[in-house]
């Protein structure tokens, strides 16, 4: 991993939450090379132990939050109010999980009961 271009802006939260290592080297990489988000920043969530990211897809204004997971943690209610917490209660978040073919899923949160749009 550290020989690799991205290396350099994950390598402190590489080093603070290792066991989400791969989660966010994974989706980091996703994110932006194959989608070529702009603006992409690494930040970090410390109530999940994990880093996160925030940025833009390509040609559109929205600032997006992205959490990566692995499939095979678990997550509980708790730990989603955490992320919403430490990256200042945004309308919604991603939630990208990982499995360990390197697909990606990607999860639209959003706090509280929410009507889907028709």
């Amino acid at each position: 991993m550290q020989s690799h271009p991205s290396h350099p802006e994950l390598s402190e939260l590489v080093r603070k939450y290792p066991q989400a290592a791969g989660s966010l080297f994974q989706t980091y990489n996703d994110l932006k090379l194959a989608q070529q988000w702009e603006d992409l920043a690494v930040l970090d969530v410390p109530a999940c132990a994990r880093g996160a990211f925030r940025g833009r897809r390509p040609k559109t204004d929205d600032t997006l939050y992205v959490v990566p997971c692995s499939l095979a943690e678990s997550l509980s209610m708790e730990w989603f109010h955490a992320a919403f917490h430490d990256l200042g209660r945004p309308p919604h978040v991603y939630l990208a999980i990982n499995a360990e073919d390197s697909n990606i899923v990607y999860y639209k949160l959003s706090p509280g009961i929410v009507k889907p749009p028709v």
